[in-house]
């Protein structure tokens, strides 16, 4: 390999160098800026075991050759997120340890340290999950010896204890508060009706709607990263469909469309509202009805939770909600509702009667 280090008019040290990257492919590059020569070597040394692989490179390393090869296979949004998790939650951790010297005990200690800032079970059950794709990656594709995470064990729950949702009688008191602003009242009625996802609902454009058929269609998903609007396709393959709207609710978002100004069939028919705005919203809403604190995504749970109710099949339900996994549906909302334990009693109570029980000497029919 060919080094050279040298020192720059302004005093900065630029180190030029040949290496082979971790496919065997030869480069030539250069670095400048650095305030000593030594400062120049030991960053080339580092950037030399990062291109080859070598996993006695640092955790904050490894992550930009996760980040890059990942990057090019996940969703924008997905990626966004794993970078947050990762500046904010691993690198003040792990980011200078090695990454063939990060143990159980440490990440034991991580851990409790997460645990120990009051989060939400399913946000600590994310920030793990993180962390252990990233030494998954590692194992698989770059030697690493075994997974510490495997033996350190998990925090947190994949789901909340209980799923929020609101009844129709909650949400009819709740919709009555925030219809003084039309572009609330229709956007909840939205989200409460169909069960879609709040970026689902906010990247809508007016090709999207069938008012013929009652129909909208989700091909694309809103999502704001950096201080930006980006479009991107749906959470999962399935989340791409159609969903049958009723008549009433047609003939609502049919007459806002009509009091936009001149819109055309790629006009986004929420691009006045963001999330914030939403969330905003809600909490007004909630304050004047007085009804129970929810998230906007419970309103998603709340239309999932009233199809359980009137007896529609998990999979008919998935289908409606754009899941990935019917298994979601099952886990999610299947067990949300005593009402299904009380329909259950009821049918089972039917089949009983008519079944005829017994009475003492009655006999067996031949």
């Amino acid at each position: 390999m060919s080094v050279s280090a040298k020192k720059d008019a302004n005093g900065t040290w630029r180190i030029q160098f040949r290496y082979k990257d971790w496919k065997g492919e030869s480069h030539k590059t250069q670095k400048r800026g650095f305030r000593t020569k030594k400062e120049a070597e030991d960053w080339l040394s580092q950037f030399l075991l990062q291109q080859a692989g070598d996993i006695s490179m640092t955790f904050g390393e490894f992550w930009e050759i996760y980040k890059g090869d990942m990057g090019k296979r996940l969703r924008v949004s997905t990626m966004y997120q794993k970078e947050h998790v990762f500046t904010t939650k691993l690198q003040p951790y792990f980011g200078d340890t090695p990454l063939n010297k990060i143990t159980p005990p440490m990440i034991r200690k991580w851990q409790g340290e997460m645990m120990s800032l009051g989060y939400k079970e399913t946000y600590l059950k994310n920030l793990n999950n993180h962390l252990t794709c990233i030494l998954n990656y590692a194992v698989r594709y770059y030697n690493l010896k075994s997974n510490p995470c495997r033996k350190a064990g998990s925090m947190g729950k994949s789901r909340a204890d209980k799923v929020e949702f609101w009844t129709l009688e909650e949400f009819t008191r709740f919709l009555n508060e925030v219809a003084d602003k039309k572009i609330s009242w229709i956007a909840f009625k939205i989200l409460f009706w169909t069960g879609m996802r709040l970026g689902e609902m906010l990247a809508l454009t007016v090709k999207d709607l069938d008012f013929e058929n009652n129909t909208i269609s989700i091909t694309k998903s809103l999502n704001r990263m950096n201080g930006e609007d980006l479009i991107t396709p749906p959470k999962t393959a399935q989340s791409v469909r159609t969903i049958i709207i009723t008549e009433e609710l047609a003939k609502d978002l049919k007459e806002y469309v009509d009091s936009l100004y001149s819109p055309s069939s790629e006009t986004r028919i929420f691009s006045s509202i963001t999330k914030h705005y939403l969330e905003h919203e809600i909490k007004r809403g909630i304050r004047q009805s007085g009804v129970k604190k929810i998230h906007i995504h419970c309103l998603r749970h709340s239309h999932a939770t009233m199809l359980v109710q009137m007896g529609f099949s998990p999979v008919e339900i998935a289908e409606r909600l754009g899941h990935g996994r019917v298994t979601t549906t099952i886990e999610t909302y299947c067990h949300s509702s005593s009402d299904c334990q009380k329909k259950m009693v009821e049918r089972l109570s039917e089949m009983e009667k008519d079944g005829g029980v017994k009475q003492e000497g009655e006999s067996d029919a031949l």
